[in-house]
C-alpha cells in the first residue's frame, strides 16, 4: 500500500495526528482511546473518536444520600392554557383525563376552535361532529403542522376514535343549542365536548349532568338560569351579562368556578379571527 501524499499536520504546541500506516512500519490508526491520551486538549474536553466527551467526572456533580432530601422538582397541573385568571397567572384545564368526562361550552365556535387546537398542541386529536362543516375546515386542514389531527364529521356521521392513554381525543359536537344524542359516549381518554350557542330547551340538563361548564357572555335571563342549576354564588352569576368577547367562567362539578381570561396567540388570530361571542 502506498504511502499518502500528504504530510501530518502538527501545531505549534506539540500536538499531532496520530500516525498513518505505510512504509517504514508505522502503526495504524487505532479509533479505541489511548491510556497515555490526556483527559483534555488545549481548548477543551479531548474528543474519542467514536464516543463523544467524557461524562462528568467531578465531585461538584455527585450529591451525597443525606443531600437527596433537600432536592425538590416544581410540577404544575397538566393540560391545556385556556388563559390567564384574575391573579395574571396561567389558568389550565385538563380536558383529557382517565375517567369518563363530559363538558359543556356555551359560548361561541370561536373558543371551541381555540380549545381545539390547544389540545392537538399538547398531542391530543381532536374529532368534531357539527352541522357546519365548512366552518370547521380551514381550522383542521392548519391545525398540526400537516399531520390530520382534526377530523370533521357530519352529524350522526362519526366513528368509534380508539382512544387510548396514548393517543387521547376530545369529542367536539358543535351542532346547535338543540344538538341530538351522542353517539360517542364520554369514556377513559376520550372527553366529549358540546358547543351550545345559547340556552334552549335540553341545556338546562345538559349543565346539569356535564363535569365542566364554560360560559361565555350570557343574557340576564340565561345567567339567572345558570346561576340557579350551577349554585353560583349570586355576585358571580351577576358578572355573566358583563363579561368581554374572550372572558368565561369555568365550573366544575364540586362547586369551584374561575373566571378566566383567553389571550389568543398571532397564529391563532391569523386564523381564527378576533374573540368574539357569537359566530
Amino acid at each position: 500500500m502506498a504511502s499518502p501524499t500528504y504530510q501530518p499536520r502538527a501545531s505549534s504546541d506539540g500536538w499531532r495526528n496520530p500516525p498513518l500506516a505505510g512504509a517504514g512500519g508505522a502503526r495504524r490508526l487505532n479509533h479505541q482511546p489511548r491510556p497515555e491520551d490526556d483527559e483534555t486538549g488545549p481548548t477543551g474536553p479531548k474528543l474519542r473518536p467514536g464516543y463523544g466527551l467524557r461524562g462528568p467526572r467531578r465531585s461538584p456533580h455527585v450529591l451525597t444520600a443525606e443531600s437527596l432530601g433537600a432536592l425538590t422538582l416544581p410540577v404544575g397541573d397538566d393540560g391545556v392554557i385556556i388563559g390567564i385568571d384574575p391573579q395574571n397567572q396561567p389558568a389550565v384545564l385538563s380536558l383529557l383525563r382517565p375517567a369518563p368526562m363530559e363538558i359543556a361550552l356555551v359560548g361561541s365556535m370561536w373558543m371551541a376552535q381555540v380549545l381545539a387546537l390547544r389540545t392537538v398542541a399538547i398531542g391530543a386529536r381532536v374529532a368534531v361532529e357539527t352541522a357546519r362543516p365548512p366552518a370547521w375546515g380551514q381550522m383542521a386542514q392548519s391545525a398540526g403542522g400537516g399531520q390530520q389531527c382534526v377530523s370533521v364529521h357530519d352529524v350522526r356521521q362519526i366513528a368509534p376514535q380508539g382512544p387510548s392513554v396514548s393517543s387521547p381525543v376530545l369529542v367536539i359536537r358543535d351542532m346547535g343549542a338543540r344538538p341530538p344524542r351522542n353517539q360517542l359516549a364520554p369514556s377513559p381518554w376520550q372527553s366529549v365536548l358540546t358547543v351550545l350557542p345559547f340556552l334552549g330547551p335540553r341545556s338546562p340538563q345538559m349543565l346539569g349532568r356535564a363535569d365542566l361548564v364554560g360560559l361565555q357572555r350570557l343574557s340576564p335571563e340565561e345567567a339567572e338560569v345558570v346561576t340557579r342549576i350551577m349554585r353560583l354564588p349570586d355576585q358571580v352569576g351577576a358578572v355573566l351579562p358583563t363579561l368581554s368577547d374572550n372572558a368565561m367562567l369555568w365550573c366544575s362539578r364540586d362547586g369551584s368556578n374561575q373566571f378566566v381570561m383567553t389571550q389568543p396567540t398571532e397564529a391563532e388570530t391569523n386564523l381564527l379571527g378576533g374573540p368574539r361571542r357569537m359566530d
